[in-house]
C-alpha cells in the first residue's frame, strides 16, 4: 500500500492527524510521500475554498470550536490561536521537497510533522530561518546544507506542479490521504484511511 498525504505545513488539522497517519503506514506497511501544497494560494481558488481569513464568521468561530474538541479528543496540546499564525510556509515546504528528492519520503515526512508541532503546540516560527534550522536539526538533518539547497528556485516550481497534481486528482484541502483512487480528506477521516489499508 502507498498513502500520498497532500498536506499544509499551515494546517491544524494536519497536526492533528500526524503521528496517527505515521503509525497506522507503519502498522499496515504502507510508504507514504508528503505533498506541502499550496492550499491558499493555489488550490483553494481552483476547488471554490477560501483561505481562513475570508470564510464567514459562522465558519471562523465553528472552527475554534472544533479545534477545542479535537485537542481534548486527542489529547494534543495545540493552542488554538498560536502566535505565529498564519505563517509563511513556501520556504518550509521547499525544505520538505527537497529532502523528500533528495534523502527521501520518511526525513521529508519528519521534517514536515515537526515543522508542525513547532507552528501548533510549541508557539515558535516556523517562517523564521533560526527556527527553521534548528527543527532541521533536530530531526536528523544537516541544517546548512538543507537551507542552502531548498533555496534553488525549482522546488518552489515542483510545489506548485504538485499543487496542480493534486488538483487533477480531485484533492481540494489539508490533510488530504490519497491511496489509489480513493481519497480521504481530515483527519477525522483516519478511520476510513485505515479500513481500507487493512484491504488485501
Amino acid at each position: 500500500m502507498h498513502i500520498d498525504y497532500y498536506l499544509s505545513l499551515g494546517s491544524p488539522w494536519t497536526h492533528l492527524g500526524a503521528a496517527r497517519i505515521e503509525a497506522l503506514a507503519a502498522q499496515h506497511g504502507a510508504t507514504i510521500r508528503p505533498i506541502p501544497c499550496d492550499f491558499g494560494g493555489t488550490v483553494f481558488p481552483a476547488s471554490g475554498g477560501l483561505p481562513l481569513p475570508k470564510r464567514s464568521p459562522q465558519r471562523q468561530a465553528y472552527r475554534m470550536q472544533e479545534l477545542r474538541r479535537w485537542r481534548e479528543a486527542l489529547d494534543i496540546p495545540i493552542h488554538v490561536q498560536p502566535k505565529h499564525f498564519p505563517c509563511d510556509e513556501s520556504f518550509s515546504a521547499a525544505c520538505v521537497i527537497a529532502v523528500r528528492e533528495t534523502q527521501g519520503d520518511a526525513p521529508a515526512l519528519r521534517l514536515a510533522h515537526r515543522v508542525l508541532k513547532a507552528l501548533w503546540e510549541e508557539e515558535a516560527n516556523p517562517a523564521d530561518r533560526e527556527t527553521l534550522s534548528r527543527l532541521i536539526t533536530e530531526v536528523g538533518l544537516d541544517a546548512a546544507a538543507v537551507t542552502a539547497l531548498a533555496e534553488d528556485p525549482r522546488w518552489a516550481e515542483m510545489r506548485q506542479a504538485d499543487s496542480q497534481a493534486a488538483l487533477a486528482r480531485g484533492v481540494f484541502g489539508a490533510p488530504s490521504y490519497v491511496i489509489g483512487e480513493d481519497i480521504f480528506w481530515g483527519q477525522d477521516r483516519l478511520e476510513f484511511v485505515a479500513k481500507r489499508l487493512a484491504q488485501t
